[in-house]
């Protein structure tokens, strides 16, 4: 928890009470449904809860803003990204009904009111959003694919409306594509741990 008030000085005593909850429920949940590598758990908030939060260094979403979370699993980025942004509003899909069920009970369990959940492949949601929010779920070109349709025409952002992405190791094949387009920013310039090193923040505006 404290690399989290490292990079968050100022959360309000409402989002750390939420941060500090999720070791124990993703450690009990991830004991009966597998959503995180039992070895991995250990470093909960460096290797998903701080990483997902690298997408708030880049963007702070608006109120009212609409994120849909493509291959959540057990609910990363989105529920770290719904803490931080408590008015944002967070639509969170994955094809693995057990994977929906973690997220949804760690939502429920803490106190989250913004976000909805969806047994479903991306392929299916109709809606729209704002962004198209993802960790390592899919090559980029797939995502896009999928996804296009998701995203809203009207702006309300500081950046305008697009797929944001966690990513790591070499990309420059899968990036290419979109290289005019694309914008990546290394998340070793805003996290000092060596996890960082070769962690991306990959946004793509549409």
């Amino acid at each position: 928890m404290d690399v989290i008030l490292k990079y968050f000085p100022t959360l309000t005593d409402v989002q750390k009470r939420q941060f500090a909850a999720l070791f124990d429920l993703y450690s009990d949940w991830n004991a009966k449904i597998n959503v995180i590598s039992r070895k991995d758990i250990e470093h909960l908030y460096e290797h998903h809860v701080l990483h997902s939060l690298g997408i708030a260094k880049i963007i702070k979403f608006r109120p009212q803003t609409t994120v849909v979370d493509v291959g959540t699993g057990g609910g990363f980025p989105a529920i770290p990204l719904a803490i931080l942004f408590p008015e944002a509003r967070f639509h969170l899909v994955d094809s693995i009904g057990k994977k929906i069920k973690v997220a949804l009970e760690v939502a429920s369990s803490i106190g989250l009111t913004n976000c909805t959940f969806a047994h479903s492949r991306i392929e299916d949601v109709k809606e729209q959003f704002d962004f198209v929010v993802s960790r390592a779920v899919m090559p980029l070109p797939d995502l896009v694919r999928l996804c296009r349709k998701n995203i809203k025409k009207t702006q309300q952002n500081a950046l305008p409306n697009g797929i944001i992405c966690l990513k790591g190791g070499s990309l420059d094949d899968e990036l290419k594509p979109f290289k005019n387009r694309l914008e990546a920013f290394d998340l070793s310039d805003f996290f000092d741990e060596a996890f960082f090193k070769t962690k991306k923040v990959i946004y793509l505006p549409f």
